[in-house]
């Protein structure tokens, strides 16, 4: 499994290693296990000898023959995301999309059948249709105009995944194409999504633009990935996760202030419209994302992941709440009513 230090990745190895599945971790240099160990305990599983390490950069070829030696199936989680906007997409863009093919390439050559690739909504749905329906089918034009550089290279490492499957035809490739991951933090750095969660509840988004987004809980991320990794109707396939109808992040803090109301005066109590998104974003990099979508909700399907695979994710509201329920066990401290 590569990415083990992410977001998605700390949550599969909790579960494959609870599982009693014996797990091999790629990290991009050493002394990162003890990140991935940190996580564990903090989900109180105990691989008890089934965890080990290899070291292997998306970057470079060194590490990766090593790494799927006697492996039977792999999980390709990782992938480069910025915090902030890169100087060049070439930064963002060639590690994925090279990385994803140093990791097809070893697997192939180690015989191993199928790789599961954590791909992302951002392949599938930021070009625009006039009905706002996206499923498995559709794809993100890379050329699309203020596209993010992290957007545009899922899109280009999906498409070299897929092609080098077509070109050599003897490995199986199946991909995850999650909406925004949300659910319990594990380790000390919370990811993106988690951090924006955090961020309203410690009143640093006293206003936030007008964007909608689907939300899928990191378990049920994990929970796709196994189902692909394991399904013989998986290879070939893409499979988005979302577990509901979009959500707008004024919604997100209306579900956060009905659960939390200590934190009510923290929580975001305004929405931008479209058009001052627009305008803030000729400056602020931030929020380009959001003037990218246009104020659209999105009608993202999640059919696929369910008909085939028997995958029923937890609902946006469960999600959202255990995403804070986890940053009040990390600390984060409430004010107390009266």
């Amino acid at each position: 499994m590569t990415g083990g230090t992410g977001f998605v990745g700390s949550h599969s190895i909790a579960r494959l290693t609870g599982e009693g599945y014996r797990t091999r971790v790629t990290v991009r240099e050493s002394g990162q296990e003890a990140q991935v160990l940190a996580a564990l305990r903090q989900a109180e599983v105990d691989p008890a000898g089934r965890l080990e390490f290899a070291v292997a950069d998306l970057g470079a070829d060194r590490g990766w023959v090593d790494a799927m030696d006697g492996v039977s199936h792999v999980l390709h989680h990782a992938s480069p995301f910025p915090f902030t906007p890169p100087e060049t997409e070439d930064e963002v863009v060639l590690p994925a999309r090279d990385g994803a093919l140093r990791v097809l390439s070893a697997a192939r050559k180690a015989g191993i059948p199928r790789v599961v690739m954590t791909s992302s909504y951002a392949a599938v749905g930021y070009t625009l249709k006039p009905d706002n329906c996206y499923s498995e089918v559709d794809w993100t034009d890379p050329d699309t105009e203020g596209l993010p550089a992290y957007h545009k290279s899922k899109v280009l490492a999906e498409r070299a995944a897929w092609d080098y499957v077509r070109t050599h035809g003897d490995i199986e490739l199946a991909v995850v194409n999650p909406t925004g991951i949300f659910g319990p933090q594990l380790g000390d750095r919370p990811s993106a999504s988690v951090g924006l969660v955090k961020r309203m509840l410690t009143g640093q988004m006293p206003v936030v633009p007008i964007m909608y987004f689907g939300v899928v809980d990191v378990r049920d991320v994990v929970d796709l990935h196994l189902r692909a990794m394991l399904h013989p109707k998986a290879a070939g396939e893409r499979f988005i996760a979302v577990g509901g109808p979009a959500i707008s992040l004024f919604g997100m803090a209306q579900i956060l202030r009905e659960h939390f109301p200590a934190a009510a005066a923290l929580l975001p109590s305004a929405e931008l419209t479209i058009e001052q998104v627009r305008e803030a974003a000729k400056t602020e990099p931030a929020l380009r994302d959001a003037a990218a979508l246009q104020g659209r909700i999105p009608l993202i399907s999640n059919q696929k992941a369910r008909s085939v695979l028997g995958w029923n994710p937890r609902n946006v509201v469960e999600t959202i709440v255990a995403t804070a329920d986890s940053q009040l066990r990390l600390g984060l401290t409430l004010p107390t009513d009266g």
